[in-house]
């Protein structure tokens, strides 16, 4: 599997996550403040931790793929993001580099946190910052589903959706530019205690092919 190859399955990796917003959402009357309510909702929680099922379909609706694994979230942009079934891949965010670490090919990327939000949205939920979000709209129709779209026509990533239970998130779907979705349903979550900061680290692994795109 060449550059290329990995490069694609990392972009789709980092674009697989969120519920979309339906054909009926309407953008109230100022979309800043359901962008503020959603960013406060956010805020109540520091991180959390759970373990997902991810459902890969296409525009279709037909199912590509079904994996399992483990995330964690911690402010600011800490992420920790596992699948172990089928496949085994690895996410982390120590904060200033994200990296994408596939085993079965021995090779690792890097890209840094503050480049990699146009096209990774999931880091939207470890950073409140304002000037983050403003490349995005947020619609809502009530206080358990968020509809995130990209203001960017060339995004990789054109709606991202988030429901909660509460005040805590329980499912999130991605739609890409290709019409694929990715959606993932959480459980066992927990918001305490915090997910250590010591498991947002990475060491790069021994004889692997780098790939800094730093």
């Amino acid at each position: 599997m060449d550059k290329v190859v990995i490069l694609i399955t990392v972009k789709k990796w980092l674009l697989s996550a969120f519920l979309i917003a339906t054909a009926t959402a309407v953008l109230p009357a100022n979309a800043e403040d359901v962008k503020q309510k959603l960013i406060d909702k956010l805020e109540i929680v520091g991180g959390f931790s759970a373990d997902f099922i991810q459902v890969v379909s296409d525009a279709d609706g037909n199912e590509l793929q079904q994996q399992s694994g483990i995330l964690k979230v911690r402010r600011p942009n800490l992420i920790y993001w596992e699948t172990v079934e089928p496949d085994e891949t690895l996410i982390v965010s120590d904060g200033q580099t994200l990296w994408f670490y596939n085993p079965f090919v021995e090779q690792v990327s890097a890209f840094e946190v503050s480049n990699a939000v146009a096209n990774t949205p999931i880091l939207l939920l470890s950073d409140t910052d304002k000037a983050l979000w403003q490349d995005y709209q947020v619609t809502s129709q009530d206080n358990s589903s968020y509809a995130i779209t990209s203001l960017d026509e060339n995004a990789q990533v054109k709606t991202l959706a988030l429901t909660f239970d509460g005040d805590v998130l329980s499912a999130f779907t991605i739609e890409d530019a290709t019409g694929q979705f990715s959606r993932f349903s959480l459980s066992n979550v927990s918001t305490k205690p915090l997910p250590a900061l010591d498991q947002f680290n990475f060491a790069l692994p021994e004889g692997v092919d780098f790939d800094d795109q730093r």
